[in-house]
């Protein structure tokens, strides 16, 4: 029995695999970097779970190269985009995530960001560093306020719900959100008001995103779209990176055309669209969402227990193929 774990993760993954399953042997890339297409195909031939990340393209061409004997992925990620799931399922191949998990972490993020946007953190923190500060003025790095504006949420999912609620109930927003279905425990607890993703955008002073990437929500926030929000309006994007046509919104900032960005993921990651980094309007992070012990930890043991409940004959908890 062979496990191929693509990059370094938490120490809790191999001790628990090995634990589980003696028999086994644990693989882990010794490289600090991310494996290529081929480079994957090759460390993961003749392995029977693969651990991968987010990070990892995952398509038919590597499944099929790999299974048989491939019987599981487990992504450490709670987004399977990079995945064939259809080809996963016509191969027998099971693949696992890790829900739920990320939620406070991630939300977390989304706040600080709306913050730091509005009140100019990073402006702030980078002139200070540089010995820029000269004192008090009262003309000084004037930001927005945040107690009371409306708060636009684009996807009403865990983290979504989580970020709404630490602005309706710790800064008095007015929340509005779009979503697939129906969400009337937003509206009973949080008095959240749905609205078409267009009248979202018109209405909020911030913009929270929150969906997955599909064919549906790629560059769902383009220059069009961007042309919908208030001047003064902050966009925050800690779902994924091509959930908005970035190169657009550094136009539109570079334009003023909205008053800023917080982001945590990019449409060509690690990669930034040119000039955005150089727009003292934009705070950038370097993908934190989940980065906390705790969080990444609890991922890990998600991540290895699916690989065992697979090998060991039983039905994973948290299966989407």
């Amino acid at each position: 029995m062979f496990i191929y774990i693509t990059r370094a993760v938490p120490e809790i993954v191999p001790q628990m695999l090995r634990s589980a399953l003696p028999q086994a042997r644990v693989e882990v890339n010794p490289h600090d970097r991310n494996l290529t297409h081929a480079e994957i195909a090759t460390a993961a031939r003749g392995a029977d779970a693969l651990v991968c990340t987010l990070a990892d393209p995952v398509d038919a061409v590597l499944l099929q190269a790999l299974a048989p004997p491939l019987r599981v992925v487990s992504t450490y990620a709670v987004g399977t985009n990079n995945i064939d799931l259809e080809c996963a399922g016509r191969l027998g191949v099971r693949v696992c995530n890790t829900p739920g998990v990320l939620t406070d972490a991630t939300a977390e993020v989304a706040v600080g960001l709306m913050l730091a946007c509005a009140r100019r953190f990073g402006e702030g923190e980078r002139l200070t560093r540089a010995g820029r500060f000269e004192g008090w003025a009262p003309l000084f790095l004037r930001g927005q306020g945040v107690y009371g504006k409306t708060v636009g949420i684009v996807g009403a999912g865990r983290i979504g719900f989580r970020v709404a609620r630490t602005m309706r109930k710790g800064f008095d927003c007015p929340i509005l959100y779009t979503s697939r279905t129906p969400r009337p425990d937003w509206e009973s607890e949080l008095g959240a008001r749905p609205a078409p993703l267009d009248d979202l955008l018109a209405q909020s002073d911030f913009v929270s995103l929150h969906c997955p990437l599909t064919p549906r929500t790629r560059h769902l926030i383009d220059a069009a779209r961007l042309d919908l929000m208030k001047p003064t309006a902050v966009l925050v994007n800690t779902a994924r990176g091509p959930v908005v046509d970035e190169a657009a919104l550094a136009d539109a900032l570079r334009r003023g055309r909205i008053a800023g960005a917080g982001l945590d993921v990019y449409e060509h990651e690690p990669a930034l669209a040119p000039g955005l980094a150089n727009l003292d309007n934009v705070v950038v992070l370097p993908h934190l969402g989940s980065a906390t012990v705790e969080t990444r930890d609890e991922m890990g043991r998600m991540c290895a227990q699916a690989v065992i409940d697979v090998l060991s004959g039983r039905e994973p908890a948290h299966a989407v193929a």
